[in-house]
Formats: C-alpha cells, sequence, structure tokens
C-alpha cells in the first residue's frame, strides 16, 4: 500500500490529465468552426454534447452502481484510454459537426469514469480532512479544464490545433495508468456485493444527503455557464470598450485556472469551520457576482474587469469541493460512489440547460445582463443549505 501522501498527489495529477480532455473541444472551438465549416453556436452544441455525454454516462454508472461494484481505479484507467481515443478521433478532416457531436458525446460518457470515480478514489484513503483533499481533486479538475485555453493562449502558431488535441489525449492517457499502476483500492473502500437498481432513489431520502445534493445542483446551474461563456465574456467587454485588446485563451485560462487555487483554501477552511458554512459563504459570493456582473461591464479598466472574473471564477468553484465532501460524508460507506455519481449525474443535466438558456438570450438580449440570470442557481443552494440547517 502505498503512503497516503503520495497517494494524493497521483490522484490530483491523474485527474488534471484526464480532466483536460473536457475542455479541449472549446480550447479549439474557432479551429473547429473554420476546418468543418460550424456555426458559432458549434460552442454551446459541442459543449453540450460534452455534458450529455457525462450525464448520461453517471446515470448508467449510477444506476448500476459500478463504482461501488468494481475496482474504482480500474473503471478509472479503461475510462481514460478510451476517453483519449474518442478525443484524439476528433483530427480526421472527414468529420460532419453530427459525427463531431458524437465524438465530444462519447468523451463525456467516459468521463463520467474519471471525474466522480476520482473523488470516490479520495474518499476511500482520506475519512478526516476529506474537504481538504477533495478540494486539491476538484482544483485539479479547475486546471484540467482550463489548460486547453493555455495551450491555444500560449502555443497558437507553434502547435497546431490538431497537436493541441493530440496533447490532451496523452495527458488522458498518461493519468489513466499513473492511477492504475500507483493508486490501489482504498483502505475505507467498502465493496457493495449486489446489484440494486433502487439505491439512487434510496439515498434522497436522508435530509442531509437531499440539503448537500440540491446545494450542488444550484452551483452547478451557474459553475460551466461561467466556464463555457468566460471568452464570450471578455469579447463583449472588448466589443464595449473598442481599445482593449485581450489574447482572450490566456486571459480564459487565467480567469478558469485561479479557481483551483480556492478549491484548496476552501478545503482548508473546511478544517476550521463547518463545511455547510464555507460553501454556503461561497454561494452568496457567487450570487452577488451574478447581480453585479452587468456594472463591471461598463468600467473602463480592463484590469478591474479581469480582477472581477478572476474574482468571480474563484467564488464559483470554492464550494464544490464542499459539497462532494457532504455528499460523501452523509451517505452509507457502501453506496458512497453511487451517491457521488448520481448528484454528478443530475448536476450536470443542470448545466446543459443553464448553457443553451444562456446561449439563446445573447442572441436577442443585451449579453452584458444575460449573466444576472446565473443568479438562479445560488439562490435555489441557499434555499437548501438554510433549510438544513434549520432542521439540524
Amino acid at each position: 500500500m502505498k503512503p497516503k501522501v503520495i497517494i494524493l498527489p497521483l490522484i490530483v495529477f491523474s485527474q488534471f490529465c484526464c480532466t483536460s480532455l473536457w475542455f479541449a473541444g472549446n480550447g479549439v472551438i474557432l479551429n473547429l468552426i473554420e476546418t468543418f465549416n460550424l456555426e458559432f453556436s458549434a460552442l454551446g452544441d459541442l459543449t453540450s454534447a460534452v455534458q450529455f455525454g457525462f450525464i448520461f454516462g453517471t446515470l448508467i454508472f449510477a444506476l448500476f452502481t459500478i463504482t461501488d461494484r468494481f475496482s474504482p481505479s480500474k473503471v478509472f484507467f479503461y475510462s481514460a484510454i478510451i476517453a483519449s481515443l474518442c478525443n484524439v478521433l476528433i483530427i480526421y478532416k472527414g468529420h460532419t459537426f453530427e459525427s463531431l457531436m458524437g465524438l465530444r458525446f462519447m468523451t463525456g460518457f467516459f468521463l463520467a469514469g474519471i471525474y466522480p470515480v476520482g473523488i470516490k478514489i479520495a474518499s476511500d484513503y482520506y475519512k478526516e480532512g476529506l474537504g481538504k483533499s477533495l478540494g486539491f481533486l476538484v482544483g485539479a479538475l479547475v486546471l484540467g479544464t482550463a489548460f486547453p485555453h493555455l495551450l491555444k493562449g500560449s502555443l497558437n502558431g507553434i502547435l497546431s490545433w490538431e497537436k493541441m488535441i493530440i496533447v490532451t489525449s496523452l495527458l488522458s492517457l498518461l493519468g489513466g495508468l499513473l492511477i492504475m499502476l500507483f493508486v490501489p483500492n482504498g483502505p475505507y473502500r467498502q465493496r457493495l456485493n449486489k446489484f440494486d437498481i433502487t439505491t439512487c432513489y434510496k439515498l434522497f431520502s436522508g435530509k442531509r444527503f437531499k440539503a448537500a445534493a440540491f446545494g450542488y445542483f444550484g452551483h452547478m446551474w451557474e459553475l460551466y455557464a461561467f466556464w463555457v461563456f468566460t471568452p464570450v465574456l471578455l469579447m463583449t467587454y472588448a466589443e464595449i470598450h473598442s481599445d482593449t485588446n485581450f489574447n482572450v485563451p490566456l486571459v480564459s485560462f487565467i480567469i478558469i485556472g485561479i479557481g483551483s487555487l480556492s478549491c484548496v483554501i476552501s478545503g482548508y477552511l473546511s478544517l476550521k469551520f463547518q463545511t455547510k458554512t464555507v460553501a454556503g459563504t461561497s454561494l452568496f459570493l457567487s450570487l452577488l457576482c451574478c447581480l453585479l456582473s452587468p456594472l463591471f461591464f461598463q468600467i473602463n479598466s480592463e484590469l478591474v474587469f479581469i480582477l472581477f472574473l478572476m474574482f468571480w471564477s474563484m467564488v464559483v468553484i470554492a464550494d464544490s469541493p464542499l459539497f462532494s465532501t457532504l455528499v460523501a460524508q452523509n451517505v452509507d460507506i457502501s453506496s458512497k460512489g453511487t451517491a457521488i455519481t448520481i448528484v454528478n449525474c443530475i448536476g450536470f443535466a443542470i448545466t446543459i440547460v443553464s448553457i443553451q438558456v444562456i446561449n439563446v438570450l445573447i442572441e436577442y438580449v443585451n449579453t452584458t445582463y444575460v449573466f444576472t440570470l446565473l443568479a438562479l442557481g445560488p439562490i435555489l443552494g441557499l434555499v437548501y443549505l438554510m433549510k438544513e440547517t434549520e432542521q439540524t
């Protein structure tokens, strides 16, 4: 058995490598639009394909309790291999819009065997201080999500978009191998011995689990819409202030990537304060960012606008590891993997709705006001957190 001090960095790095596939299409979206003659709306459509694939994958994984009945490390490994293959096939020049959507869907499907499974593996190793451990893990997801933007912004003109896709696919292979070779089943893992189709339904009978789940759902309404449209936020600001000149991919990486730091900070804060208190504070601050966003579009300062988006990026993700912690801590240990997976499934289903709503509204409503709609998510999350507090 490897020492736990080594295990966490291995899981974190592997999670980073594999989740770089998530937004690999977004990082080269303009190249895809040009190469395959796509509409600009493909940004939202291809992102939603990944999300929908992830939703379907997590639903299958949860219904069949795969993560609790089989070795999580092996599930992670095989998912990483297949997801990397689906990703690299994008570079084939004969694609249609439909085939690209299919590949992004399948990439999302097998990401269901990576992100929630990585959280499950960590929870099998870390019983005490789980919030801190998941802070590092979700931070890796954030960096993995932002990484394609960094590749595009810093290596554009040096690496072709095809090579950028290959790089992210190779990273996924590496991440899967590291988990398979060096991260065996954790000491706190308790295997679920039989298949029970009602497991997911039974989970929501627990009040504390339900509060944690709905807090997470509210958080997810805002999170991925913010990430997906970060380049749009920057381009909209540049249109309003014509003297502005952003390196949009690079600045997008900085804005999204800074969220990894807040995940780590919130994880450490959960050691000192109640986990749900830290999560609720993060939700409230992101709610304020949603409501105040129209004002910051009008401020004629690139620095102020970028700092605002960086702060928003930090608070929009800081509660994510904490909600995963609350979910894992409020279910039977043998159903922990299934609980994390089904919550991810529903949460990411919500992201499709919010992404598509924003995608449509941008065409008809002043873009500077559109993102106030994201406040609905934090409001929902705070309502359920406060309801659980009153019942406790």
